[in-house]
């Protein structure tokens, strides 16, 4: 049986009864990455507006009763609604759909068989797979290479068949029809049950699919192939935006346009010259810069190679710097008989750090100086240098090592 979102993908509201309601869990991925596992329930409904993911499309959003519905998935001839509000069987209830991203799944999956077909059409290009993406969508493509041209005459005839406007219609086939073998199609799930669906486009192309479709080629308004990258072995992914999502890409292409002719002080027409310039340029400085930094380094160890605590503990913070400023001063200075401790960054924040000077003083020191900076670090042959996440406790790793160096066994 078809859901009534498969049957009415144009439907938007409609009125059920609850068949059942189970605790269950969700896993879903927080704001910041991070993994988290929310408390709520599945809910059965008689029938469904809300699309359960699969066939590469993603599920739909929406209300039951007003309560949100976190993920919708399939299971046998049922699909699952995850809510966190339990529903009582047997209760009739009023469900909506987001209409904006159906529609937009809508336009997506439909552009995606469409391209399909003309793909294997023109050039006999076949679909392996393909990914409806949150802000783009992606055909992997069975050739190890496209080439612009065909990408362009796959992008004219699609548009075409759009300004066509070519019907699609769905219809429903037992597994037995003879017409099913003439059905595209990358095979059924292993709980499939019931009759086959087909998405016909007039005159272009039969297919298995169990998605959500526009009923006519006119509704994806226009399909904008951006370009191919490098699939997997031997593949090829085509990457395009139907309907919406191309007024949408547009929006923001127009908006960073005119914010670089702002900042560029030049017509769009001349932005990848202009970037190019500042480019140069900013190697030339930052290359000069290395140099004056090297210098200034060299310039700095022999200050501190001839001050009269060389032969102790030397201790240096600069705000600017890196690692290699740091090495360079240390290399200067020598270690043979100087702690030398180097660290750059914020004074109060996070910077870099290195502890250099006999190999068996650093090699103990190391790992504690890290602790006491609440950083990380590693070393070998009397250096030890790492990231630190506390700057302003430079006077206590500084206590530490002037502690070490008072010890009898630092002065044997």
């Amino acid at each position: 049986m078809a859901f009534r979102c498969q049957r009415d993908s144009y439907a938007r509201e409609f009125t059920t009864t609850v068949v059942s309601c189970r605790p269950a869990e969700l896993q879903t991925e927080g704001s910041k990455g991070q993994k988290e596992v929310l408390s709520g329930f599945q809910v059965v409904l008689e029938d469904t507006l809300l699309f359960p993911e699969g066939g590469g499309q993603p599920d739909d959003h929406g209300t039951i009763n007003g309560i949100s519905v976190l993920r919708v998935t399939r299971r046998g001839a049922e699909a699952d609604h995850f809510t966190q509000t339990p529903l009582a069987p047997g209760t009739e209830v009023h469900v909506q759909v987001d209409w904006e991203r159906r529609f937009d799944h809508m336009q997506q999956h439909s552009g995606q068989h469409l391209i399909t077909a003309v793909a294997d059409h023109l050039f006999g290009l076949k679909t392996t797979s393909w990914e409806l993406g949150r802000l783009r969508s992606v055909i992997e493509l069975d050739s190890p290479s496209v080439t612009v041209e065909q990408v362009a005459a796959i992008e004219q005839s699609v548009n075409e068949k759009i300004r066509d406007r070519l019907p699609v219609n769905v219809r429903e086939l037992s597994l037995d029809d003879p017409e099913v073998e003439q059905v595209r199609g990358r095979g059924l799930p292993d709980d499939h049950a019931g009759p086959i669906r087909v998405v016909t486009i007039k005159d272009v192309d039969s297919n298995m699919c169990c998605g959500t479709h526009v009923s006519n080629l006119s509704d994806l308004q226009v399909i904008k192939i951006l370009g191919t990258e490098k699939g997997k072995k031997n593949k090829t992914n085509l990457i395009f935006l139907a309907g919406n999502r191309v007024l949408k890409w547009m929006e923001r292409s127009y908006g960073a346009e005119k914010a670089l002719t702002a900042l560029l002080k030049c017509g769009a027409e001349d932005h990848v010259e202009a970037v190019r310039k500042l480019q140069n340029s900013t190697k030339l400085l930052q290359k000069n810069n290395l140099n004056l930094l090297r210098d200034l380094a060299v310039h700095i160890a022999r200050g501190l190679r001839n001050s009269p605590d060389c032969g102790g503990v030397v201790t240096l913070h600069r705000k600017e710097g890196d690692s290699e400023f740091m090495n360079i001063i240390a290399n200067e200075i020598g270690s043979e008989d100087t702690l030398l401790l180097l660290t750059v960054g914020d004074e109060k924040g996070a910077g870099l750090f290195l502890l250099a000077g006999p190999a068996e003083a650093v090699e103990t020191l190391g790992p504690r100086v890290a602790e006491v900076l609440e950083g990380k670090g590693a070393g070998k042959k009397g250096r030890f240098q790492g990231k630190a996440s506390k700057m302003s406790r430079r006077a206590e790793a500084q206590a530490l090592l002037r502690d070490y160096v008072g010890t009898p066994s630092a002065e044997e």
